[in-house]
């Protein structure tokens, strides 16, 4: 059974440098058991964001990650949280065995033999140098060294970064299938949205330091609808304010916030936007117009 407690909680979350406030008052939960998609540009607050919940940035205002203070108790807290940058950052220069040995040192959730039962059958070899490997046999690693680490909290950063979709596809569907359950928690960020999307609980955009949008995927299409308008009834469509237009392939596609779907059948064709047509349409709102969802 999860726990009720969130895994991360986080209350006016603000971070500076120098002159320039990188985060704006941040106010979240994750809960456990979730699938969290945090989105958004380069520069808009995201690694920030991951590195306040990893203790490895001081910030002003509150936030607790397991109950625990990730500054002040970081080495406690890592116990049971895992955090997994993109495939470049495995160190190059080990072998296979010597980076599990390594793994093994640091991480007291790391399963070795885990970790090798997963590579059976691989091309991937404990005596193979990481800089030997292609970029598959590295995605292989990589799951293997996710799938081995037993933490409640699992932090991926660009996890796939580099890869071609079909070992991008095959290591999110093994870390849903193989990895995930009610007592995990992930966090993923990344710019293939509609790779994750499938897999996403929740999702969190964050635009210029704040939180444009956090709300469970369920609610996406009971919050937001798009519209292809008719060209006879664009007047009325565009009438009914909606957050986002733009021109595809000549058909007016317009993104409301709010208005039932039922509204807008009789002026064209009606569906739920996609996470990557969502995002594009809420980024490029006016700053200040859209309040995140609590």
């Amino acid at each position: 059974m999860s726990d009720p407690q969130p895994i991360v909680s986080a209350r006016g979350l603000r971070k500076r440098f120098g002159r320039n406030e990188i985060l704006h008052g941040l106010d979240f939960d994750i809960p456990a058991g979730r699938i969290y998609g945090l989105i958004g540009h380069n520069g808009a607050g995201k690694t920030t964001t991951l590195n306040a919940l990893l203790g490895l940035t001081s910030c002003e205002g509150e936030i607790r990650v397991l109950g625990r203070d990730p500054f002040a108790e970081r080495a406690r807290m890592m116990e049971d949280v895992a955090f997994i940058s993109d495939v470049a950052s495995l160190p190059r220069f080990l072998k296979v065995s010597d980076l599990f040995s390594m793994l093994t040192a640091i991480h007291p959730r790391f399963s070795r033999a885990r970790a090798e039962g997963f590579l059976e059958g691989t091309d991937v070899k404990a005596h193979h140098r990481v800089k030997h490997l292609s970029k598959g046999m590295i995605a292989q690693l990589h799951l293997a060294i996710v799938m081995a680490i037993d933490a409640r909290l699992l932090v991926l950063d660009e996890p796939t970064l580099g890869l071609d979709i079909t070992y991008r596809k095959r290591f999110y569907r093994r870390l849903l299938e193989d990895y995930m359950t009610e007592d995990r928690t992930l966090l993923i960020t990344t710019h293939q949205v509609d790779e994750i999307e499938f897999m996403l609980s929740d999702v969190m955009f964050i635009r210029d330091g704040a939180l444009i949008l956090h709300t469970p995927m369920e609610s996406v299409g009971q919050r937001y609808a798009q519209l292809i308008a008719e060209p006879a009834r664009l007047a009325e469509a565009e009438a009914l304010k909606p957050v986002f237009t733009e021109t595809r392939f000549g058909q007016t596609v317009l993104v409301y916030e709010g208005v039932p779907a039922e509204t807008l059948a009789p002026l064209g064709q009606v569906s739920t936007p996609t996470l990557s047509d969502l995002f594009v349409a809420l980024m490029q709102r006016d700053a200040g117009t859209t309040e995140a969802a609590r």
